[in-house]
C-alpha cells in the first residue's frame, strides 16, 4: 500500500480517542493489536478483517468494533476509503469484548466522519477548533478541545455498544493450516476476480494441490461447515460488495458470482438477506454516506514499515 505521509504511531498518540483517514491500496498489514477499542468504517470500497478465529468482510457502509489488544490484520483488495476511531478504554462501557461486524446507520456514518477533526495529537480540526499555538488562548483552546472531545468519544463509545448489539452476518471462519488457507484464498480471490464460476469442489481442490476427499474432510475439521456452505457464504458477503458500487446490476452480478441465473441469485440473496437485491442495491444508493472533503480526510501511512512495530497502524 501507498504511504500519503508519515507514520503515526498510534499506541503513543497524546490523545486518548481520536480519528484517522485512509486511502488504501492493495495490500494487507501484518498482525498487530492496538491499546485502544476501534471502529473500523469502510466508506468505500471493502476490507476483509482477519483474526485468530475468523474473518469478516467489511462491505461498503458497515463497521467492524475490534476490542482493545486484539491481534488482527486488514486486507485489501483493490482500493478503499477507510475511517479508523481509536477509543481509549477507559470510560468506554458496555461495549463487546469480541469482534463484531454491523450495518452502520446513518448517524453513525456521520459521527464516524465528524471523528476525524479529533487529531491523534488532541488537537480540534474542526471549524473553530483548537488550532493550538503559543499564548494563554492557545493553552485555553486546548483545554475547550480535550473537554469537547472527551463528551463526544463518551457519547460515541455508548453508541458504539448499541450498534454492533445488531451485528450482520458477516462472518467467515478461519484456516488452521496452511493447506486449508490457501484453499480459502483462492475462493475469496476468485470471487473478487469475476470468476466465481471457478469454484467447484473439484476446481478448488486442484487449485490447491489437495484432493477432493482432503479438501473436503480440512472444512469439516477446520472450520465446522461444508465446502458448499463456505462457498455460497462467501458468495453472498461478496454479492453485499457489488450490489453497493455505483450502477451495479443484478444480472452483471449473478453471473461475476457464479450463478447459473439472475433468478437463482436473487433466491439465494433473499435467504441470505432478507430482502430482495434490487431492494438492496436501491437501499445502498439512497443511504450511502457522502465523505467530505476537508479536514475529515486527514490521510495518512496505512501499511507502512517502522520501528518495531507492524506495517500499519490500522
Amino acid at each position: 500500500m501507498v504511504a500519503e505521509r508519515e507514520v503515526i504511531d498510534v499506541d503513543a498518540a497524546a490523545a486518548p480517542s481520536f480519528g484517522l483517514a485512509d486511502e488504501l491500496n492493495e495490500g494487507a498489514s501484518d498482525w498487530h493489536a492496538h491499546r485502544r477499542h476501534q471502529l473500523l468504517y469502510a466508506a468505500e470500497g471493502a476490507l476483509t478483517l482477519e483474526v485468530a478465529d475468523g474473518q469478516w468482510l467489511l462491505p461498503p457502509q458497515r463497521a467492524a468494533w475490534i476490542p482493545a489488544r486484539t491481534r488482527h490484520r486488514v486486507v485489501v483488495r483493490g482500493r478503499a476509503a477507510l475511517r479508523t476511531v481509536y477509543l481509549a478504554t477507559r470510560g468506554a462501557r458496555g461495549v463487546p469484548t469480541e469482534v463484531r461486524v454491523f450495518a452502520l446507520p446513518a448517524l453513525g456514518r456521520e459521527l464516524t466522519l465528524e471523528a476525524m477533526r479529533f487529531t491523534p495529537d488532541g488537537r480540534d480540526g474542526g471549524a473553530g477548533g483548537g488550532a493550538v499555538g503559543a499564548g494563554a488562548g492557545a493553552a485555553g483552546a486546548g483545554v475547550a478541545a480535550a473537554a469537547l472531545a472527551a463528551t463526544f468519544f463518551t457519547l460515541y463509545a455508548r453508541l458504539c455498544a448499541e450498534w454492533a448489539a445488531h451485528a450482520g452476518p458477516f462472518r467467515l471462519p478461519a484456516a488452521r493450516t496452511a493447506e486449508l488457507g490457501r484453499a480459502l484464498a483462492v475462493i475469496l480471490e476468485r470471487l473478487h476476480s469475476g470468476r466465481g464460476q471457478e469454484l467447484t469442489l473439484p476446481a478448488v481442490a486442484r487449485a490447491t494441490g489437495l484432493s477432493t476427499r482432503s479438501l473436503v474432510r480440512r472444512f469439516a475439521d477446520e472450520t465446522g461447515t461444508s465446502f458448499r456452505t463456505f462457498v455460497q457464504q462467501a458468495r453472498m458477503l461478496r454479492a453485499l460488495e457489488l450490489l453497493a458500487l455505483p450502477g451495479a446490476r443484478v444480472g452483471a452480478v449473478a453471473g461475476k458470482l457464479g450463478f447459473a441465473s439472475a433468478g437463482a441469485f436473487s433466491h439465494a440473496f433473499k435467504l441470505f438477506a432478507g430482502e430482495t437485491a434490487k431492494d438492496y442495491r436501491k437501499r445502498q444508493g439512497a443511504g450511502a454516506a457522502t465523505l467530505r472533503p476537508s479536514w475529515c480526510v486527514l490521510t495518512r501511512s496505512a501499511l507502512r514499515k517502522r520501528r518495531g512495530a507492524h506495517a500499519g497502524p490500522i
